[in-house]
């Protein structure tokens, strides 16, 4: 134990204070490799007490493949890494030489700005959400345009009625022989036009 932890009187206090919420960026599809890079790095450089958490914002995905549902993870902000950390020069090179990462997003060149703990709060409870409730992996509108991909009506156009995430079945108004009629499709066996 170092002697500024020994002489903290309380011990409820965080280990560091002055810990603020950088976004670094990354090189695209590399976020948790820039994460786990990161965590070797300063682990390899005795740097702990100078950074705390690091997060990549996913959330989850539903997805019907082969008339099977899959979650799978998405990032909702690809390219990017959020990262609490003590900022002076040494964290600084730390992190702006580590493999994948382009650098920090905002303020001065060699001085990035912050982000504020409520946006870092937004981030967490969309996580959060994504994975107590999946999202579609595509998003359908009510009066969207569609194309019929496969089925009884393949390459008929329509318009959406009507979705229903719980099944991952859209209503399609499309038009058969000159009446619109709704019919009933898997999210599978529709496109966006």
């Amino acid at each position: 134990m170092s002697e500024s932890l020994a002489n903290d009187a309380t011990p409820a206090t965080p280990v560091v204070s002055g810990l603020r919420w950088y976004v670094v960026h990354a090189y695209s599809g590399m976020e948790k490799a820039v994460e786990r890079n990161l965590r070797e790095r300063i682990d390899r450089s005795g740097m702990q007490t100078k950074f705390g958490r690091i997060l990549v914002p996913t959330e989850e995905v539903v997805e019907l493949k082969n008339g099977k549902r899959s979650v799978t993870e998405r990032r909702f902000f690809p390219g990017y890494v959020l990262v609490e950390m003590l900022m002076d020069d040494e964290s600084w090179h730390l992190v702006k030489h580590t493999s994948k990462v382009t650098g920090f997003v905002g303020g001065a060149r060699n001085r990035p700005a912050p982000i504020s703990e409520a946006e870092v709060m937004k981030i967490v409870t969309q996580m959060q959400e994504g994975v107590e409730k999946p999202r579609p992996k595509v998003e359908w509108v009510v009066g969207e345009l569609v194309r019929v991909k496969e089925g009884p009506f393949t390459d008929f156009n329509g318009a959406i009625e009507d979705v229903n995430y719980e099944k991952s079945k859209v209503k399609v108004s499309v038009t058969i022989f000159g009446r619109a009629t709704g019919v009933e499709l898997d999210f599978s066996q529709v496109e966006k036009v």
